[in-house]
């Protein structure tokens, strides 16, 4: 898509277009955009970004197994989004050291091990070692914690997709 579009824009979109445009800023859930497509009209794009957020709030935590993990060997093993593979490059983890990928491997399986979801962080808003020191601090929280920040970073994630797509006015 090129350039932004506007609020009226979006809230003149047939259903299908919406769809279309919407569908990965929660990542692999077109059904969000399904979803949110019928609370439309929107009045800005902070009451666009709080209709994703609203339907955060109501599904379950499955939404966090549609992430991909953060880099190393894990990753490798799925292709990304081309939203997640800009992220993860900004976060800098396309150019990790070997020590950093394997410190990134061994801990998003540990991780994944024990709360049964990847390891979610909006990586636009980290770089490698606070993305390495994260993993490593979160891995003592229970898995209600980690269900509640793992929705709370694809809430940031989908909110940043939202301004790459519609203009903040």
């Amino acid at each position: 898509m090129e350039g932004l579009i506007s609020i009226s824009e979006v809230n003149s979109m047939n259903d299908e277009r919406f769809e279309w445009v919407f569908r990965n800023v929660i990542e692999l859930c077109s059904e969000a955009a399904a979803h949110v497509k019928h609370m439309r009209p929107f009045k800005d794009v902070t009451d666009l970004c709080a209709a994703f957020s609203k339907y955060l709030n109501e599904v379950s935590y499955e939404v966090l197994m549609s992430h991909p993990d953060l880099a190393g060997r894990l990753a490798a093993q799925v292709e990304l989004t081309q939203e997640s593979a800009s992220e993860q490059h900004s976060a800098g983890l396309s150019d990790l050291s070997n020590a950093q990928k394997a410190i990134i491997d061994s801990s998003n399986k540990r991780y994944k091990e024990k709360f049964g979801f990847p390891f979610i962080i909006c990586a636009r808003e980290n770089k490698v070692q606070s993305i390495i020191d994260g993993l490593n601090l979160r891995y003592g929280n229970t898995r209600d914690e980690e269900i509640n920040i793992g929705i709370n970073e694809v809430k940031k994630i989908c909110k940043l997709r939202i301004l790459d797509i519609v203009k903040n006015e």
